[in-house]
Protein backbone atom coordinates (compact mmCIF):
# COMPACT_ATOMS: atom_id res chain seq x y z
CA UNK A 1 0.00 0.00 0.00
CA UNK A 2 1.01 3.28 -1.11
CA UNK A 3 0.55 6.55 0.66
CA UNK A 4 -1.73 9.16 -1.85
CA UNK A 5 1.36 11.08 -3.63
CA UNK A 6 0.00 15.05 -2.81
CA UNK A 7 -0.03 13.85 0.56
CA UNK A 8 3.90 13.06 0.34
CA UNK A 9 4.37 15.82 -2.20
CA UNK A 10 2.80 18.40 0.46
CA UNK A 11 5.15 16.89 3.16
CA UNK A 12 8.04 17.73 1.21
CA UNK A 13 7.21 20.78 -0.31
CA UNK A 14 6.33 22.10 3.69
CA UNK A 15 10.36 20.65 4.00
CA UNK A 16 9.19 18.45 7.05
CA UNK A 17 12.03 15.88 8.13
CA UNK A 18 12.11 12.26 6.84
CA UNK A 19 11.80 11.07 10.02
CA UNK A 20 8.12 12.45 10.11
CA UNK A 21 7.39 11.92 6.64
CA UNK A 22 8.12 8.55 7.50
CA UNK A 23 5.38 7.99 10.62
CA UNK A 24 2.91 10.46 8.80
CA UNK A 25 2.99 7.99 5.61
CA UNK A 26 3.01 5.11 8.01
CA UNK A 27 0.19 6.55 10.20
CA UNK A 28 -1.83 7.36 7.33
CA UNK A 29 -1.36 3.93 5.73
CA UNK A 30 -3.31 2.32 9.10
CA UNK A 31 -6.03 4.64 8.21
CA UNK A 32 -6.45 3.94 4.99
CA UNK A 33 -6.27 0.29 5.42
CA UNK A 34 -9.18 0.57 8.18
CA UNK A 35 -11.23 2.27 5.42
CA UNK A 36 -9.86 -0.10 2.69
CA UNK A 37 -13.59 -0.86 1.13
CA UNK A 38 -14.17 3.31 0.78
CA UNK A 39 -12.12 6.24 -0.30
CA UNK A 40 -11.58 8.26 2.79
CA UNK A 41 -11.40 11.37 0.35
CA UNK A 42 -15.40 10.59 1.26
CA UNK A 43 -15.17 10.43 5.24
CA UNK A 44 -16.86 12.50 7.59
CA UNK A 45 -16.03 13.40 10.92
CA UNK A 46 -17.76 10.41 12.51
CA UNK A 47 -15.85 8.49 10.35
CA UNK A 48 -12.53 9.48 11.80
CA UNK A 49 -14.03 9.70 15.09
CA UNK A 50 -14.88 6.36 15.01
CA UNK A 51 -10.94 5.42 13.53
CA UNK A 52 -9.66 6.74 16.87
CA UNK A 53 -12.18 5.23 19.06
CA UNK A 54 -10.33 1.46 17.18
CA UNK A 55 -7.37 2.97 18.01
CA UNK A 56 -7.93 3.66 21.94
CA UNK A 57 -10.21 0.66 22.47
CA UNK A 58 -8.83 -2.34 20.63
CA UNK A 59 -5.63 -1.35 19.46
CA UNK A 60 -5.00 -0.40 22.98
CA UNK A 61 -2.28 2.33 21.84
CA UNK A 62 0.02 5.19 23.48
CA UNK A 63 -1.42 8.70 24.00
CA UNK A 64 1.73 9.60 21.86
CA UNK A 65 1.00 7.13 19.41
CA UNK A 66 -2.74 8.52 19.18
CA UNK A 67 -1.86 12.11 18.99
CA UNK A 68 0.99 11.27 15.70
CA UNK A 69 -2.49 9.55 14.10
CA UNK A 70 -4.39 12.41 14.27
CA UNK A 71 -1.70 14.58 13.38
CA UNK A 72 -0.99 12.71 9.91
CA UNK A 73 -5.00 13.02 9.44
CA UNK A 74 -5.29 16.00 10.09
CA UNK A 75 -2.03 17.28 7.97
CA UNK A 76 -4.40 15.05 4.46
CA UNK A 77 -7.70 16.50 5.17
CA UNK A 78 -6.47 20.23 6.08
CA UNK A 79 -3.58 20.81 4.13
CA UNK A 80 -3.95 18.54 1.16
CA UNK A 81 -7.50 18.30 0.49
CA UNK A 82 -8.28 21.59 2.10
CA UNK A 83 -11.15 20.37 4.23
CA UNK A 84 -10.24 21.60 7.67
CA UNK A 85 -14.24 21.46 8.63
CA UNK A 86 -14.24 18.03 8.58
CA UNK A 87 -10.99 17.60 11.67
CA UNK A 88 -11.46 20.79 12.79
CA UNK A 89 -13.06 19.70 16.34
CA UNK A 90 -11.41 16.34 16.41
CA UNK A 91 -10.75 15.79 20.39
CA UNK A 92 -7.01 15.02 21.27
CA UNK A 93 -6.34 12.85 24.19
CA UNK A 94 -5.51 14.14 27.49
CA UNK A 95 -1.57 14.08 28.25
CA UNK A 96 -0.30 12.01 30.70
CA UNK A 97 1.95 13.95 32.70
CA UNK A 98 4.60 11.41 34.05
CA UNK A 99 7.63 12.00 35.09
CA UNK A 100 10.53 11.05 33.11
CA UNK A 101 12.51 8.08 34.27
CA UNK A 102 16.08 8.92 35.11
CA UNK A 103 19.27 6.79 36.27
CA UNK A 104 21.33 8.11 38.82
CA UNK A 105 24.90 8.68 37.79
CA UNK A 106 26.45 5.51 39.61
CA UNK A 107 23.82 3.95 37.27
CA UNK A 108 25.89 5.76 34.50
CA UNK A 109 28.83 4.40 34.95
CA UNK A 110 27.64 0.81 35.31
CA UNK A 111 25.61 0.86 32.12
CA UNK A 112 28.74 2.46 29.44
CA UNK A 113 31.21 0.21 31.78
CA UNK A 114 29.19 -2.80 30.61
CA UNK A 115 29.66 -2.37 26.91
CA UNK A 116 32.63 -3.88 25.78
CA UNK A 117 32.89 -2.51 21.89
CA UNK A 118 34.21 0.61 21.69
CA UNK A 119 31.89 2.13 18.88
CA UNK A 120 28.59 0.71 20.83
CA UNK A 121 30.33 2.43 24.32
CA UNK A 122 31.06 5.89 22.38
CA UNK A 123 27.45 6.13 21.30
CA UNK A 124 26.11 5.59 24.36
CA UNK A 125 28.31 7.92 26.28
CA UNK A 126 28.11 10.47 23.24
CA UNK A 127 23.92 10.33 23.72
CA UNK A 128 24.76 11.10 27.68
CA UNK A 129 27.18 13.39 27.66
CA UNK A 130 25.39 15.68 25.39
CA UNK A 131 21.81 14.92 25.80
CA UNK A 132 20.78 13.40 22.00
CA UNK A 133 17.93 12.18 21.04
CA UNK A 134 18.42 8.75 19.21
CA UNK A 135 17.77 10.47 16.18
CA UNK A 136 20.22 12.99 16.70
CA UNK A 137 23.40 10.70 17.81
CA UNK A 138 22.77 8.46 14.07
CA UNK A 139 22.86 11.98 12.15
CA UNK A 140 26.26 13.19 13.59
CA UNK A 141 29.06 13.41 11.33
CA UNK A 142 32.36 13.48 11.95
CA UNK A 143 32.76 17.36 11.05
CA UNK A 144 30.32 18.11 13.99
CA UNK A 145 32.89 17.11 16.79
CA UNK A 146 34.55 21.19 17.27
CA UNK A 147 37.11 19.90 19.26
CA UNK A 148 39.12 23.66 19.48
CA UNK A 149 35.59 25.31 20.36
CA UNK A 150 34.34 21.56 22.52
CA UNK A 151 31.31 21.55 21.05
CA UNK A 152 29.00 18.84 19.12
CA UNK A 153 26.78 20.71 16.17
CA UNK A 154 23.67 18.91 16.10
CA UNK A 155 21.92 19.57 12.45
CA UNK A 156 18.38 19.63 11.29
CA UNK A 157 17.07 18.26 14.99
CA UNK A 158 13.44 17.90 16.00
CA UNK A 159 11.65 21.23 14.43
CA UNK A 160 14.67 21.35 11.90
CA UNK A 161 16.36 23.54 14.10
CA UNK A 162 20.43 23.10 13.93
CA UNK A 163 21.55 23.86 17.69
CA UNK A 164 25.34 23.37 19.42
CA UNK A 165 25.40 21.68 22.31
CA UNK A 166 28.46 20.42 24.66
CA UNK A 167 31.73 18.20 24.01
CA UNK A 168 32.86 16.32 26.95
CA UNK A 169 36.77 16.34 27.72
CA UNK A 170 36.54 12.98 28.76
CA UNK A 171 34.40 11.81 25.90
CA UNK A 172 36.47 13.64 23.35
CA UNK A 173 39.21 11.43 23.96
CA UNK A 174 37.64 8.16 23.77
CA UNK A 175 36.65 9.62 20.08
CA UNK A 176 39.83 10.10 19.29
CA UNK A 177 40.80 6.68 19.93
CA UNK A 178 37.76 5.43 18.47
CA UNK A 179 38.17 7.32 15.41
CA UNK A 180 42.02 6.13 15.09
CA UNK A 181 40.31 2.49 14.91
CA UNK A 182 37.36 2.99 13.47
CA UNK A 183 38.24 5.46 10.75
CA UNK A 184 34.92 6.74 10.02
CA UNK A 185 34.69 8.67 6.78
CA UNK A 186 31.11 10.51 6.64
CA UNK A 187 29.54 9.80 9.48
CA UNK A 188 30.98 10.01 12.65
CA UNK A 189 29.00 6.34 13.71
CA UNK A 190 28.95 4.26 10.70
CA UNK A 191 27.25 0.46 10.41
CA UNK A 192 29.37 -2.39 9.33
CA UNK A 193 29.06 -1.81 5.79
CA UNK A 194 29.67 1.88 5.86
CA UNK A 195 26.83 3.87 5.86
CA UNK A 196 24.51 5.57 8.65
CA UNK A 197 24.29 3.78 11.79
CA UNK A 198 20.75 2.73 12.11
CA UNK A 199 18.51 4.04 15.09
CA UNK A 200 17.37 0.14 15.47
CA UNK A 201 21.11 -0.80 16.44
CA UNK A 202 21.64 1.97 18.70
CA UNK A 203 18.41 0.72 21.00
CA UNK A 204 19.53 -2.76 20.73
CA UNK A 205 22.98 -1.14 22.34
CA UNK A 206 20.93 0.24 25.11
CA UNK A 207 18.96 -2.80 25.81
CA UNK A 208 21.67 -5.25 26.15
CA UNK A 209 23.54 -2.48 28.08
CA UNK A 210 20.97 -2.04 30.60
CA UNK A 211 20.52 -5.95 31.13
CA UNK A 212 24.37 -6.45 31.26
CA UNK A 213 24.43 -3.81 34.04
CA UNK A 214 21.43 -5.42 36.10
CA UNK A 215 19.47 -2.18 36.14
CA UNK A 216 15.95 -2.28 36.75
CA UNK A 217 14.59 0.52 35.73
CA UNK A 218 12.92 0.87 32.26
CA UNK A 219 15.91 2.81 30.78
CA UNK A 220 15.98 3.36 27.24
CA UNK A 221 17.94 5.37 24.63
CA UNK A 222 15.91 8.22 25.50
CA UNK A 223 16.32 7.90 29.59
CA UNK A 224 19.72 8.80 28.88
CA UNK A 225 18.92 12.19 27.94
CA UNK A 226 16.55 12.86 30.80
CA UNK A 227 19.33 11.61 33.18
CA UNK A 228 21.76 14.39 31.23
CA UNK A 229 19.64 16.96 31.62
CA UNK A 230 18.42 15.96 35.97
CA UNK A 231 22.21 15.90 36.54
CA UNK A 232 23.06 19.25 35.06
CA UNK A 233 20.63 21.15 36.91
CA UNK A 234 21.50 18.74 39.92
CA UNK A 235 25.40 19.77 39.73
CA UNK A 236 23.65 23.48 39.29
CA UNK A 237 23.62 24.98 35.48
CA UNK A 238 21.09 27.11 34.74
CA UNK A 239 17.73 25.99 33.51
CA UNK A 240 18.05 28.36 30.71
CA UNK A 241 21.07 27.24 29.46
CA UNK A 242 19.99 23.13 29.82
CA UNK A 243 16.58 24.60 27.77
CA UNK A 244 19.37 25.91 24.30
CA UNK A 245 21.44 22.47 25.49
CA UNK A 246 18.31 20.30 24.37
CA UNK A 247 16.81 22.52 21.95
CA UNK A 248 13.39 22.90 23.45
CA UNK A 249 10.98 26.04 22.21
CA UNK A 250 10.11 26.83 25.72
CA UNK A 251 11.27 26.48 29.54
CA UNK A 252 8.02 24.82 30.29
CA UNK A 253 9.51 21.70 28.73
CA UNK A 254 12.50 21.53 30.47
CA UNK A 255 11.05 22.60 33.82
CA UNK A 256 10.38 18.85 34.05
CA UNK A 257 13.43 18.06 34.79
CA UNK A 258 13.10 20.39 38.10
CA UNK A 259 10.11 17.94 39.60
CA UNK A 260 12.24 14.61 39.62
CA UNK A 261 15.79 16.09 40.78
CA UNK A 262 16.54 15.35 44.06
CA UNK A 263 18.63 18.79 43.97
CA UNK A 264 18.35 20.37 47.93
CA UNK A 265 16.01 16.97 48.60
CA UNK A 266 18.43 15.72 50.60
CA UNK A 267 18.44 18.48 53.27
CA UNK A 268 15.40 18.03 53.99
CA UNK A 269 13.93 15.83 57.10
CA UNK A 270 11.10 13.74 57.26
CA UNK A 271 8.85 14.60 59.99
CA UNK A 272 8.61 10.77 60.68
CA UNK A 273 12.14 11.24 61.75
CA UNK A 274 11.80 13.51 64.57
CA UNK A 275 9.35 11.39 66.48
CA UNK A 276 11.20 9.77 69.47
CA UNK A 277 10.33 6.70 68.82
CA UNK A 278 11.40 3.64 71.13
CA UNK A 279 12.51 1.36 67.93
CA UNK A 280 13.73 -1.59 69.72
CA UNK A 281 9.88 -1.67 71.43
CA UNK A 282 7.81 -1.99 68.32
CA UNK A 283 10.57 -3.38 65.46
CA UNK A 284 10.32 -6.29 64.37
CA UNK A 285 13.05 -9.05 63.81
CA UNK A 286 14.88 -8.83 60.78
CA UNK A 287 14.74 -12.30 59.21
Amino acid sequence: MECPAPFLEKLIALRYSENTLRNYCSFLKEFIFYFKDRSIDTLERADIEKFILYLIVDRKVSVSYQNVSINAIKFYYEKVLEREHITVKIDRPKIQKQLPQVLSEEEVITLIGSIDNLKHKCIIMMIYSAGLRLSEVVNLKVSDIDSKRMLVFIRSAKGRKDRYTILSKQLLRWLRVYYKQEKPKNWLFEGVLGGQYSMKSVQEIMKGAVENAGIKKHATVHTLRHSFATHMLENGTDLRYIQNLLGHNSTKTTEVYTHITTKGLKQLVSPFDRLNLDMNMDLPEDE
